[in-house]
């Protein structure tokens, strides 16, 4: 079954391989952004560094604490990338022990909410995620 962001690019007729391209690159961006803020090895500071903005300060606001010391209680399990999905400056990425929502933003590629779980036809519930 193809994808929102498949769909989206092969509409384009005979651009398609380019846009393909382009896709994959994003595709590759997302999942290099995701995996390093799961990293097991990855310093507070730059998983903070990772979040976008209003993510970065709900969590803030919401711990009553910097980032790097709320950062450092939230449960990252990570594991390997099971899935990349991208819908325009929006994306999702399932691992195989969490799953990571992205935003594109003037920096790049940046964790909207992380350490999320399934809830069937309901939202995810996320221990980490912007307003």
């Amino acid at each position: 079954m193809a994808t929102p962001t498949t769909r989206r690019c092969l509409a384009v007729g005979g651009l398609a391989a380019a846009l393909l391209t382009g896709c994959a690159g994003q595709e590759d961006a997302v999942r290099k952004v995701a995996r390093a803020f799961e990293d097991p090895a990855a310093a507070p500071a730059d998983r903070c560094a990772l979040l976008a903005p209003t993510t970065r300060e709900t969590l803030e606001s919401d711990e009553s604490l910097p980032c790097v010391d709320a950062i450092s209680q939230v449960p990252l399990p990570g594991g390997r990338v099971e899935a990349v999905e991208v819908w325009g400056g929006d994306a999702q990425v399932r691992l195989s022990d969490d799953t990571v929502f992205l935003t594109e933003t003037p920096s790049g590629w940046r964790v909207s909410a992380a350490a999320c779980e399934p809830r069937g036809e309901l939202p995810y519930d996320c221990q980490v995620e912007g307003p």
